[in-house]
């Protein structure tokens, strides 16, 4: 019997929806009092996450979530941080999906 392995679920702290926690971007406080992007999820400190969605990061500096959940205010360079690392990774996507329909397009031409 194959068993299956466990994946440790978060909640985002803006729209509160549960995900895998390599779904969710991480911002963490550490105990130096630094604040930034956790790109392992393994540094030590108080956490956040939050989806990989635009939509998600605006409504948690709208309305205060983020900095609620790290009990520090977010200085604005951690959050031009979050936002480039959402920005790229979406970019990389978006290239990923164009590149993945020219190679099904040449496929298709081929046959």
């Amino acid at each position: 019997m194959r068993r299956t392995r466990h994946l440790p679920q978060r909640s985002c702290v803006a729209c509160r929806q549960v995900r895998a926690k390599g779904e969710l971007v991480r911002i963490v406080r550490t105990p130096q009092g630094e604040m930034r992007l956790d790109q392992t999820g393994k540094l030590a400190g108080r956490g956040a996450y939050l989806c990989r969605d635009q939509k998600c990061l605006e409504q948690a500096l709208k309305q205060g979530k983020l900095g609620r959940a790290l009990a520090v205010p977010v200085p604005a360079e951690v959050m031009e941080a979050v936002r480039e690392s959402l920005a790229g990774r979406h970019a990389k996507e978006k290239q990923a999906a164009e590149e993945a329909g020219e190679l099904r397009s040449i496929s298709d031409a081929g046959a």
